[in-house]
């Protein structure tokens, strides 16, 4: 997730206690036996220590969740699951607090808001390096091995109309709207990536266009809104599920004009010390969740209804993680 969902989903200290109690009390996604076996278990023994799994309140974040307490359960951690934590400030201050000692961030949401860096960095390794050195030094908090995909701010049209227009990079759509041949309104965005300066301003000064009339639209009518080809060009988030759901197609950001936003686990770093086997357990996962893996796991959640209890531990199992 994404600069302007931090501040969307802002809350207060109380809000955040009681974002807590009810997820210890009924907030759960999901029980059930304990995941166990598996090739996890052989990367690391976490036998004796517990962990408190959280995570932020979207399909994405829910489905890292649950993959992270059921890797945990089987390498042998004592598990809480308190998954669906809330927004990203409401999970980031419940892991400083020791609310939590375990939730998956993002570089661009740190890099962005947390230490309110406004330098655009668009090498993923950089911005990773940069961001978990800080955070260990300032919070005490380590960051584990980063995933291999981007859930970042992207451009979509429909597989139909890109095909028919031949437009498939951010090159190419500035093009087609300097050309003159986008009417008015063919952009959509939502409110905060219209105000940024590095939001839709930037963009347009990077690629060398200017939206005439954007339509400012929330963030979930933005997907069906391109679907319906009532947006050509729709701002979206690109692991949405909702992308294969719809039948759209990402745009390439061909200049790298948005910052990476690679999850990663981030853990209390006396957690972490306590038994280091932790990263080893974690980081084959990190290494499966490309791209295609990410997107199509949120579309079963997004797109098709499943539990997202359920679909971490299948995919877990046939990736042969867990027995």
């Amino acid at each position: 997730m994404k600069f302007g969902r931090s501040r969307r989903l802002a809350l207060t200290a109380m809000a955040a206690a009681a974002a807590l109690a009810l997820a210890g009390c009924g907030g759960l996604s999901g029980s059930g036996p304990s995941a166990s076996g598996g090739s996890l278990a052989q990367a690391g023994d976490l036998s004796g220590q517990s962990y408190v799994v959280g995570g932020k309140n979207f399909d994405e974040q829910l489905v890292l969740c649950q993959i992270t307490v059921a890797a945990l359960e089987s390498a042998g951690g004592n598990v809480t699951d308190r998954c669906n934590t809330g927004g990203t400030d409401v999970t980031r201050q419940a892991l400083l607090a020791g609310d939590i000692n375990i939730y998956w961030e993002y570089t661009g949401t740190a890099w962005a808001s947390f230490f309110k860096e406004t330098r655009r960095i668009t090498d993923d390794n950089e911005l990773y390096d940069l961001v978990a050195q800080r955070d260990l030094e300032q919070n005490q908090i380590q960051w584990l091995d980063k995933a291999n995909f981007n859930n970042t701010y992207a451009f979509a049209m429909t597989e139909a109309k890109s095909q028919e227009l031949g437009i498939t990079t951010l090159s190419q759509m500035a093009e087609y709207i300097k050309s003159g041949r986008a009417p008015a309104g063919s952009v959509c965005v939502e409110t905060e990536y219209n105000s940024r300066d590095d939001g839709l301003r930037g963009l347009e000064q990077t690629y060398g266009f200017t939206a005439q009339n954007p339509q400012v639209l929330a963030t979930g009518v933005i997907y069906q809104a391109t679907a319906d080809n009532k947006c050509l060009f729709g701002e979206v988030f690109t692991t949405d599920g909702r992308i294969p759901g719809l039948g759209l197609k990402v745009l390439d950001d061909d200049k790298r004009y948005h910052v990476t936003y690679n999850a990663a686990p981030t853990i209390k770093a006396d957690v972490y010390n306590a038994n280091p086997a932790v990263r080893q357990v974690l980081a084959p996962i990190a290494q499966a969740l490309d791209y295609n893996t990410i997107l199509d796991l949120n579309g079963k959640v997004s797109s098709f209804g499943q539990n997202e209890r359920d679909v971490a531990r299948e995919w877990l199992t046939q990736q042969g993680f867990i027995g």
